[in-house]
């Protein structure tokens, strides 16, 4: 890809972009650092966000934002209850605002005219608004391509009969996915499946529609699946992750971290650490609570634990702790409400992840080279685990439940078995594959500047 002209950087010092992230936690993050990413090749920035779980504005003087209202109840902003259901009411809820913010948006902007519209891609509704005001809408994708793939095959799974899932098939292999087995395929509870059905139908209708994909993901971790996306969608695709590597990114955290687990990491040994955190979405019942604390404490190895607020049921914080654990541990374990993750799986002293593989989890453990202890709970995350423990072998996968004895014998496999090193050397590889991704000429690099080339097309 040859370098920009002087023609080419001025028309982008002039042109201005609009963002739309999805107001989940896993979703904000992942557009924010994108936004960061084009603001440095030149780009302007504009970021329409809802009121619900809205960024914090002042990480990020050097953008625009604009509210819009997204009607939501309270009852139907607890994302805890049904997801489904809330990104279906958004999709309905924001067209009238975000049409009307767009139009105004494009009305003020003569000065410096808006290029493109890049929208979360479970937004599908964004695509006839920005038809209708003709400008052109690339979409981003925050989860693994592989992930993406087992959705678009839902009419398929259907059809042979895979879904609704049986609890007599999960452990069958799904012969048109593999690796996944029955278990893995992606999908959140919700009280009506046919409604899930339909929104991931929409969702894919409408990124067939717009002017490209942009992932946060690099052609050497998922070539053949990237090769399958190129043939089904006959759009350009941009492979131009991880995000969080081009830049110390703000933190666009919704809840607030707890810096004390730094100054406690830092008085533990180099990898004697596995690092707990389930992220902002995922709950637990008190028996998996009770039964993870006393894995964490049987298995001797020091731990740093995040316990959301509200992540247990039927309890604020850590009371359901067992009686004796936090004695029982003393000095050993550390936990906290939230923590800085980026920086935690950094230090040094961290030798270990149990995660719950979002896929912005899994990117930063792989891009640290930490092994992955696997516990996925919802949506995307089982295909990222079937694939971190089955195709790359950086993890081990916690499954059919939670259970002391095992979750003691997983995180000593990890953390002090041969088979920990081996994932541990096989991560260090898939790291330098990230490096390399990252620098001038490699595959993520080339296919940003493809992407600025193609906004400036516009």
């Amino acid at each position: 890809m040859e370098s920009l002209n002087e023609t080419q950087i001025q028309q982008k010092r002039s042109s201005r972009l609009i963002l739309f992230p999805l107001p989940l936690q896993g979703h904000i993050n992942p557009m924010l650092q994108l936004a960061e990413i084009l603001y440095s090749k030149g780009f302007s920035i504009t970021i329409i966000h809802t009121h619900f779980n809205s960024p914090t504005s002042s990480n990020y003087p050097y953008f625009t934002f604009e509210p819009i209202s997204d009607g939501l109840s309270n009852t139907q902003a607890s994302t805890s209850s049904d997801i489904i259901s809330l990104l279906r009411v958004l999709n309905v809820n924001c067209v009238t605002p975000f049409r009307e913010c767009l139009t105004r948006l494009l009305s003020e902007n003569q000065e410096e005219p808006i290029a493109c519209l890049i929208c979360d891609n479970i937004f599908h509704f964004t695509q006839a608004v920005a038809d209708s005001l003709k400008l052109p809408r690339i979409v981003l994708r925050t989860t693994s391509v592989a992930s993406f793939l087992a959705f678009l095959a839902f009419p398929l799974l259907l059809q042979k009969g895979y879904l609704p899932k049986q609890d007599s098939q999960l452990e069958a292999p799904v012969p048109e996915l593999p690796p996944l087995k029955v278990k893995d395929i992606p999908g959140i509870n919700t009280q009506d499946p046919e409604i899930m059905y339909q929104l991931v139908a929409c969702i894919i209708k409408e990124t067939k529609a717009s002017s490209g994909i942009i992932w946060n993901s690099f052609e050497d971790l998922e070539q053949s699946a990237l090769a399958t996306v190129g043939q089904e969608f006959p759009i350009p695709i941009f492979p131009i992750g991880p995000f969080h590597k081009y830049s110390p990114a703000s933190s666009s955290s919704l809840l607030t971290q707890d810096p004390s687990c730094i100054s406690w990491l830092d008085k533990q040994a180099p990898r004697s650490v596995i690092y707990v955190s389930f992220g902002s979405l995922a709950a637990m019942n008190e028996t998996e609570f009770v039964e993870t604390a006393w894995g964490l404490a049987n298995s001797k190895q020091r731990f740093l634990w995040v316990v959301r607020p509200g992540s247990i049921c039927g309890s604020n914080w850590i009371e359901q702790l067992p009686h004796l654990f936090l004695e029982k541990v003393s000095e050993r374990g550390h936990i906290v409400k939230w923590a800085p993750q980026k920086e935690v799986l950094a230090h040094p002293a961290v030798g270990g992840f149990w995660t719950h593989n979002g896929w912005n989890s899994t990117l930063e453990s792989i891009c640290e080279e930490v092994p992955m202890l696997c516990w996925p709970c919802f949506g995307d995350q089982m295909v990222n685990a079937r694939y971190v423990s089955s195709v790359w072998r950086v993890g081990v996968q916690l499954e059919n439940g939670l259970e002391r004895g095992k979750i003691e014998r997983s995180i000593r496999r990890l953390m002090v078995e041969k088979d920990g090193e081996e994932m541990r050397e096989r991560a260090i590889k898939l790291k330098e594959k990230v490096d390399l991704s990252l620098r001038k000429d490699g595959s993520s690099y080339k296919s940003l500047e493809c992407l600025v080339s193609f906004i400036l097309s516009f």
